[in-house]
């Protein structure tokens, strides 16, 4: 393979004097990169080499970079520094003709600098669903015949109403049936009147920090925790405070310290994510008492609340809220099947207006066809029905998945017992790096997540993340084979039987 051309120097065009350096800095290297000056595989010069030739910060120079990185402009490659991507994104190939002014991109905050985030990607469509995958149900265990006669049913019974202009609140007999399901099986106290339907949690974050955050405000992030929420606030020009967390989750204390004054908290409270743990009650009380004090908003992610096996469910911390603080989200997308594209968020009675009023500019209404389905799923019982189907199915998954590890895996991944969501979460050995590891089980078939990604600091932690939920026994027991033979070639791999895993420092009680 041959090797990537480097541009010692890169020389650009000027800066117009109302031009901010960051964007002049992004649209020079966007431009060059779609004109064909920078090609394919091109390897960029270090940020620190590229902050001393144009005279900028090379904080300027890690944020252009992040965007880059984020938008599918560059990639970064072990041992060849950062070149550019080989497939750009399809909407930005076309390189703007000579002669012509291109048209400027969308005005953004541009990330704050730091640490630079890796990049949020899904695998593609064709891919095809293999072992590990994070983040994915089991779709073969969805009532995928039912769903289609009640999509039958309602387009023959209503299809005018239902082909026509929609409600930026949702599908109200969507948001009724919502609403009494999380009453019941949640604890939230809300009424439909407190119900978006939006298509997933990602979009409700996206609404939620354009309406209460400002570039610079401080935010309060579980470390480790969710990438795509620590996407979402740096492209908002949040300041980013890492919290970290411990056996009871979130620690209040340590983030106090940090930064006393956040205008908004991101938390996982009822498994976090990506260690497992729930917030304990004395946390929950603290948190909320400290929401009212400093008139903060809570934004509740609750991903996977539904599945907890062997053990009684976690109610929400929104339940808990006497001065609605708590904005609570959740996906239909991760309890049924991803292109749903379905989810809620229950809003504090002073957020639904400006929320609605902003949903009405930017995306209108979501799609009213699957949402009345949705509806009669739920009221007919189906979605009560799939969750106690999917929930045992993906317990004996689990179950399988920690024999299979203990018995193969000992010494090369100790994965760590969990009784709630969709993966495990196993300890690595520290001669094998854990993005080292993802990259040599990806070229064997084998999708593992670095738990290295989902640190905004330094990581405390060298392990990988392992879905279970969309994968048959039989892949489970070929995977965690192939993923052995893959961490088996490692130098010095494995790890004498006495060593201590170095995530459980922070696990004592997962759950």
């Amino acid at each position: 393979m041959a090797k990537s051309t480097r541009f010692q120097e890169l020389p650009l065009g000027p800066r117009p004097a109302d031009t901010p350096i960051h964007r002049w800095l992004y649209d020079e290297l966007r431009r060059a990169i779609l004109g064909g000056r920078l090609k394919t595989g091109a390897r960029l010069p270090s940020t620190r080499e590229l902050a001393r030739q144009q005279s900028v910060a090379r904080t300027t120079v890690v944020a252009v970079f992040e965007q880059l990185l984020m938008e599918g402009y560059i990639a970064s490659q072990v041992g060849s520094g950062t070149v550019v991507a080989g497939r750009l994104p399809d909407r930005f190939t076309a390189a703007p003709r000579a002669g012509t002014r291109p048209v400027a991109a969308p005005a953004r905050a541009m990330p704050s600098a730091g640490t630079a985030a890796p990049q949020l990607s899904l695998p593609p469509p064709e891919s095809g669903v293999r072992a590990f995958r994070l983040h994915e149900p089991g779709i073969d265990c969805f009532p995928v015949q039912k769903w289609a006669q009640l999509a039958a049913r309602r387009l023959r019974l209503s299809p005018a109403r239902l082909l026509g202009r929609g409600d930026a609140r949702g599908y109200a007999p969507l948001r009724e049936a919502v609403t009494s399901y999380l009453n019941t099986a949640r604890g939230v106290h809300c009424d439909a009147a407190q119900v978006v339907i939006v298509s997933g949690t990602q979009q409700a974050l996206d609404y939620v920090a354009r309406l209460t955050l400002r570039p610079g405000d401080p935010v309060w992030l579980e470390e480790p925790g969710y990438l795509g929420a620590r996407v979402v606030f740096r492209h908002s020009g949040a300041r980013l405070v890492p919290v970290p967390v411990d056996q009871a989750g979130l620690d209040v204390a340590a983030a106090l310290q940090r930064e006393p004054d956040p205008k908004l908290v991101y938390i996982t409270p009822a498994h976090q994510f990506p260690l497992g743990m729930a917030l304990s009650l004395e946390r929950r009380l603290a948190l909320l008492a400290h929401a009212e004090r400093r008139r903060c908003w809570i934004f509740e992610d609750d991903f996977d609340g539904e599945y907890r096996y062997d053990v009684r469910p976690i109610g929400a911390l929104q339940g808990h809220d006497r001065c609605h603080s708590v904005i609570y989200a959740g996906s239909f997308n991760k309890m049924m099947f991803s292109s749903l594209r379905l989810g809620y968020v229950v809003l504090p009675p002073a957020l639904v207006e400006p929320f609605l009023a902003l949903r009405s500019a930017v995306d209108r209404y979501p799609p009213t066809l699957e949402q009345a389905v949705l509806a009669d799923f739920m009221q007919e019982g189906c979605f009560d029905r799939h969750i106690r189907k999917s929930r045992a199915l993906y317990l004996e998954r689990r179950d399988a998945l920690l024999a299979a590890g203990t018995r193969r895996l000992a010494g090369l991944l100790d994965l760590q017992p969990t009784n709630a969501g969709f993966h495990l979460l196993g300890a690595l050995p520290a001669t094998i790096p854990d993005q080292e590891a993802q990259t040599a089980a990806a070229a064997q078939g084998v999708e593992v997540t670095p738990l290295s990604n989902f640190y905004l600091t330094k990581p405390a932690g060298n392990g990988l993340l392992l879905g279970f939920a969309p994968v048959g026994v039989g892949a489970i027991a070929h995977g965690v084979e192939r993923l052995a033979r893959v961490l088996e070639k490692f130098p010095g791999a494995r790890r004498p039987a006495h060593s201590a895993s170095p995530l459980k420092k922070a696990r004592k009680n997962p759950i």
